[in-house]
Formats: C-alpha cells, structure tokens, sequence
C-alpha cells in the first residue's frame, strides 16, 4: 500500500499480538516496523490529507482533528495494554519507511534511555475539582434576610469571606495532601497547570491536575489509596483516569521527527 507513514509509538520488541481488528489512522491497520532494538508503530495515511500543507489546513478542522487523536489514541491504548510504548506527537508522519528508520537511529539513545526508565510503568491522572464557586458553596440552603442595616450588612459580607477563605484553605489543605502521598507511591510526577472550566467542560474549579508515573504492579495500591481519600472533604471531587501510556513522562523523546522535517517534505510534521 502505498502513501505516508503515520508513527504512533516507539518501543522495544514485544511478543504478545496486538488486538486482530484494531484499525489506525485513516483506517489502516497498524505494523511493526523493526530496526535494531527498536520497534516503531506505523500505519499508511494518504498524501492528500497528511502532506505537509494538507496537514496545516486541517490543524484548523476540529472534527478532523479530534477524529484522528481517538484514532491514535486508540492505537495507544492497544499498545499500552501489551507494552510499554513512548507515544510521539499527533501526526509524526514520514515519506517512507526509510525516514522513520532514519528517524530512530537518529534518536536511538534518547529512545533506549526513555524506554529504559518507562519500563513496566504507565500513568495515572489525578484531578481534584471544588465542586462549587466559594460564593455558591458558602451560600445557605434558605436565602439570607435582607440586612435591616448597614451593620447587618457588613456582617453578612464577613461571614461569607470567612466561609470563602475556610474552602479554599480546605481544598489546598487537601489537594497538596494527596499530592504528596500520591508521589510517594508513584516513581515520578508532574503538576500541570489547572484546567480552564471554559475548555474542558468539567464541573468546578480545577485545583490540581497532576499525572503519575506508576509501577503496573503498584497500580492496584495507588488506585486505592484514592478511593479511600475521595469523600474526605465535603465539596471536593477527586477524579482518577488512567492507566495511560506515559505522555506526560516521556520528554524530547517523544518529539517525533523534527530533527528530519526540513530533509523530506512532510516529515515532523
């Protein structure tokens, strides 16, 4: 079949066949492409939709996009639950199968390293939300008397205040709390920055948002420790995805194919 390759992942060799139906990019059906050591994960994708210049016009097509990301991802999970792949970014695509393997030994030692200290581990997401705005969660079940002066009024706004500063207090109180003993069960950690509510949809305010490098084998222990702490604190959400291919640990490792992008049109990209 001819076209561009599309590159999801590069790892070591593994034994176990991934699923018999699973389908990538465009619909082809991902190969292992082998060079030395390694393994990259390949699929054919058209030239008309993955050129260089195709690919510029549809980075402003969501549906395109959000449509080959589930595809990709798919292609990831499948991996993930057979080995331990280092995802590369949305659309690393080359001219052939000589640019991709040009692009591993270009990387080799990058790739072993990554490899090396992934290894038997994936990534658990971790987000703790305030379930409500400070001023909603403060407000009482019945609505409060209009103040009869000026005096009342001032109180009302002091008790409100308190109680704002008291959920705050108690949400970080908590989200660091978790953090910590979440990072003392995983080998690594990153805190990302919070997630707007605006984007991700998600109900309340994001306080921490975190990702986890964990063992396979302490994956069971770590889940549960969540389980345990998510109705602590009155209010609070704790939300737990995963497991996950290591994205978020993975580095310039998983750049893909910029070092080759202004070699071969379409290459990086």
């Amino acid at each position: 079949m001819t076209g561009l390759r599309y590159v999801y992942a590069v790892c070591r060799p593994f034994g176990a066949a991934l699923q018999s139906q699973l389908t990538g990019v465009a619909g082809d059906p991902p190969r292992l492409l082998v060079h030395g050591d390694l393994v990259a994960v390949v699929s054919h994708v058209p030239e008309a939709d993955f050129s260089e210049e195709a690919l510029r016009a549809h980075l402003e097509d969501l549906d395109w996009l959000a449509a080959t990301a589930r595809s990709h991802q798919q292609v990831i999970d499948a991996l993930t639950a057979v080995t331990t792949p280092l995802p590369l970014r949305l659309a690393t695509v080359f001219r052939d199968d000589s640019g991709v393997r040009m692009m591993m030994e270009q990387r080799e030692e990058a790739f072993r390293n990554t490899l090396g200290r992934l290894d038997g581990r994936v990534e658990w997401g971790v987000k703790v939300y305030v379930e409500a705005e400070p001023e909603q969660a403060a407000a009482p079940a019945e609505p409060a008397p209009k103040p009869a002066s000026g005096r009342d009024y001032l109180r009302q706004r002091r008790r409100q205040s308190r109680a704002n500063e008291d959920l705050w207090s108690r949400a970080e109180e908590f989200a660091t709390g978790l953090h910590s003993t979440l990072s003392s069960l995983a080998d690594d950690a990153r805190l990302h920055a919070p997630q707007n509510p605006r984007l991700s949809g998600a109900a309340g305010r994001n306080v921490l948002n975190a990702a986890y490098l964990v063992r396979r084998d302490a994956s069971e222990e770590f889940v549960e420790r969540i389980d345990r702490t998510k109705d602590d604190v009155p209010g609070i959400r704790v939300e737990l995805t995963g497991p996950w291919a290591a994205y978020s640990f993975a580095g310039e490792a998983a750049a893909g194919g910029e070092d080759t992008a202004e070699e071969e049109p379409g290459e990086g990209t």
